[in-house]
């Protein structure tokens, strides 16, 4: 597979779940219904559970949004711009967003999953903020290297 066509497979993927992301996030309040049927502390905590699963929806669909936004540089081929350190900054703040919210949801109802979820995206947030730090480097040797020649 060449470098085009993972850019491209990855790009659909990353719009995917982006708008399949909106769908899920619009639905959650008959989805958590039905799933309510069958899972007794779903229908005993309905409006507590969907509004928690609803901002964690807006929250994982800024940090699909902002990779979109990256994405767009892959795609130019010009990764290296103060856009994406902003974006990464952005993902990692929405992160940990994520992780105050599924602390709150480990109050409503504990699962190993959610402690799990918390773990990945305590990860997720400090990966970003690392990768923000080297992006910005990258710029400014760029921008140093840029104004020698």
């Amino acid at each position: 597979m060449n470098k085009d066509m993972v850019i491209k497979a990855t790009k659909y993927l990353v719009d995917f779940m982006f708008f399949a992301g909106i769908l899920v996030t619009l639905t959650l309040p008959w989805s958590i219904r039905w799933a309510g049927k069958y899972l007794e502390c779903l229908a005993e905590n309905y409006g507590e559970i969907v509004t928690i699963y609803f901002v964690l929806g807006i929250l994982a669909l800024a940090i699909v949004w902002e990779l979109r936004r990256m994405f767009k540089t892959v795609v130019a081929e010009n990764c290296f711009v103060r856009g994406n350190v902003a974006s990464l900054k952005h993902m990692s703040y929405y992160s940990g967003l994520i992780v105050l919210m599924s602390v709150v949801r480990t109050l409503v109802y504990t699962t190993v999953a959610m402690l799990v979820v918390i773990l990945v995206f305590v990860i997720a947030g400090l990966f970003c903020q690392v990768l923000a730090q080297i992006f910005d480097q990258a710029i400014h040797y760029k921008e140093e290297n840029d104004l020698t020649i």
